[in-house]
C-alpha cells in the first residue's frame, strides 16, 4: 500500500475507532477488542493483531484476532518483550532474523509491536500485529498505531 494511501487508511480507522469508544465504552478491554477488530478487518496486511498484557511479571495474551496465539511470552524474549524492555515500538522487516524471536504461527514475516501505557504513562503490555508478507511495517504504521494505542486508556474528561 503506498504511504497515502495508507495515511488516508489509517486516519479514517483512527477517527472510527475513536467514535465507537467515546459514545459507549468505559472499560480497556472493550477498547482492546474494538481497537483489534476494526485493526484486523480494515487493514488487509494485517494477519493478527492482538495484545498482550502484564500479569504479575508475565506477559500474556489478552484481546486478539486472528489464527490461535501463544498465551504466555517467555520473559525478555521475542519482539514483544523486546519493546517492552526498549520502552518503544519495534518494526521487525523479517522476523526469522530476529534473535529470539517467538513462532507463535510460522506463516508470520514481519511484525510491529507497539508500547501500551495507562493513563499513568506506565507500561500495561503491547499491542502486536504480525504480518505474512515481509517488510510490512513502517513508520506510518508506528506513529498510527501510537495514536491509536493512546485510546485505549482515554483521557478522563
Amino acid at each position: 500500500m503506498d504511504q497515502t494511501k495508507k495515511e488516508k487508511r489509517y486516519g479514517r480507522l483512527y477517527q472510527q475507532i475513536k467514535e465507537l469508544i467515546e459514545k459507549s465504552s468505559n472499560n480497556p478491554y472493550s477498547n482492546m477488542a474494538t481497537i483489534n477488530a476494526v485493526l484486523y478487518h480494515k487493514m488487509d496486511y494485517f494477519f493478527w493483531t492482538g495484545f498482550y498484557l502484564l500479569q504479575e511479571g508475565r506477559l500474556q495474551v489478552g484481546p486478539y484476532q486472528g489464527p490461535l496465539a501463544c498465551i504466555d511470552l517467555e520473559k525478555d524474549t521475542g519482539v514483544c518483550w523486546a519493546a517492552i524492555n526498549r520502552n518503544e515500538t519495534v518494526v521487525v522487516p523479517d522476523i526469522h532474523k530476529f534473535p529470539g524471536h517467538i513462532a507463535c504461527d510460522s506463516r508470520s514475516n514481519s511484525e510491529i509491536v507497539v508500547p501500551l501505557r495507562n493513563r499513568e504513562g506506565k507500561i500495561t503490555g503491547v499491542l502486536d500485529v504480525d504480518s505474512k508478507e515481509l517488510n510490512s511495517f513502517d513508520e506510518t504504521d508506528a506513529k498510527w498505531l501510537e495514536k491509536i494505542m493512546q485510546l485505549v486508556y482515554p483521557q478522563r474528561q
